[in-house]
């Protein structure tokens, strides 16, 4: 039987759906990675961290639950490989973290500022991008792969938890089920401790965004799965710039929805998995920044408020690159495989956020 394969255009549509409501979601109960470690480091308050952890859980959850059914294999995606570049998921991680928090917000919350008419990000996209280009293809890749990728472990076995509790005899799906069960639960239990974080933004907002990963990973990884293209007579996945599955991530393709903006002409450039849930993630802010009336044009109000916004994005762009993603990238849809790289990319995140705060506020005080 001839198996039915799905275009390139729906599944761009599709992602740019799954998109929308990430933006909405997020745009509505403020889910920011960089505010969830801002809030923790200047103020004590951990309930943004437990959205981020409710988000992570229903990630992990879902996806085990779609490789349990047979409707994904996450060891084709670029998270879950026997390489573990560990020095890139440090520096890049790192450089991501000290980007974010000099640029006000991570990649996705980058495009939901721009939904609500915010300026600042608009550069900061465009900054971001072009340095994600440079370090896939340009002068920061040669850096990279000269120096940061060849500093790498090579396991074994794939490098995520599954197939480390599988290879001490453990079926594939058991090992699996647990690694699933215990970390997805372990965070739920973590989330929800305090009754100040039982809200409903906490644990409905987290658990949409969660699944809105889950969502992306079915899309491309389910739905534009073709076995055995009838052109190529390989494994394909329609419509994604990696040529895998994919789940939602916003340093790469804000690089690729530059290039397809500049060379727009090219028959062979089409609107990707990638860019149609980027695109998304803008609209989904700016229908609610509509509907709740807070959409306005803002600027920046200096020279150094620029500067810091233009240091951040490429910061943000060779980082997330270097890393193999970003906040939401590696620390919700890479945590979602249960990949070690993905907590090594995610750890170093909070701590470069973590730092640069500390310095902005010691400066700040000395000013002062």
């Amino acid at each position: 039987m001839e198996e039915t394969i799905v275009s390139a255009p729906v599944i761009a549509w599709l992602a740019f759906a799954v998109g929308t409501v990430f933006g909405f979601v997020a745009n509505r109960t403020n889910f920011c990675t960089m505010g969830a470690v801002s809030d923790v480091v200047n103020m004590g308050d951990w309930n943004r961290m437990r959205m981020w952890a409710v988000a992570i859980a229903a990630a992990i959850l879902g996806t085990a639950a779609l490789q349990l059914a047979g409707l994904l294999d996450v060891s084709r995606s670029i998270y879950t490989g026997a390489r573990l570049i560990w020095l890139s998921h440090v520096i890049g991680g790192l450089a991501f973290g000290v980007g974010m928090t000099l640029a006000s917000g991570c990649g996705s919350k980058t495009l939901i500022r721009i939904g609500g008419g915010n300026l600042k990000s608009l550069v900061v996209f465009v900054f971001l991008g072009i340095s994600a280009y440079m370090t896939l293809r340009g002068l920061f890749a040669v850096w990279r792969v000269r120096f940061l990728d060849p500093v790498a472990i090579d396991l074994p076995h794939g490098q995520d938890l599954p197939a480390f509790i599988a290879a001490s005899g453990i079926d594939p799906a058991g090992a699996l089920a647990i690694a699933a069960g215990v970390t997805g639960g372990a965070l739920l239990l973590w989330a929800f401790a305090k009754r100040e974080a039982r809200s409903a933004d906490v644990w409905l907002g987290g658990a949409i965004i969660g699944a809105t990963v889950v969502a992306a990973w079915y899309v491309s990884g389910h739905i534009g799965h073709v076995a055995e293209h009838p052109e190529t007579l390989e494994e394909a996945f329609i419509g994604t710039n990696s040529g895998r599955p994919e789940s939602l991530t916003f340093v790469g393709p804000l690089a690729f929805t530059l290039e397809l903006l500049m060379l727009w002409s090219d028959s062979s450039r089409i609107v990707t998995f990638g860019i149609a849930s980027t695109l998304g993630v803008v609209a989904g802010a700016a229908i609610h920044a509509v509907l709740s009336k807070r959409f306005r044009i803002e600027g920046f109000r200096d020279a150094p408020d620029l500067a810091r916004h233009m240091a951040g994005g490429i910061l943000m762009g060779f980082g997330g690159v270097t890393a193999l993603g970003c906040t939401i990238g590696q620390g919700v849809t890479g945590l979602s495989t249960l990949a070690l790289g993905s907590v090594i990319t995610t750890v170093a995140i909070i701590t470069g956020s973590a730092v640069t705060m500390k310095i902005q506020y010691w400066l700040l005080m000395r000013e002062a």
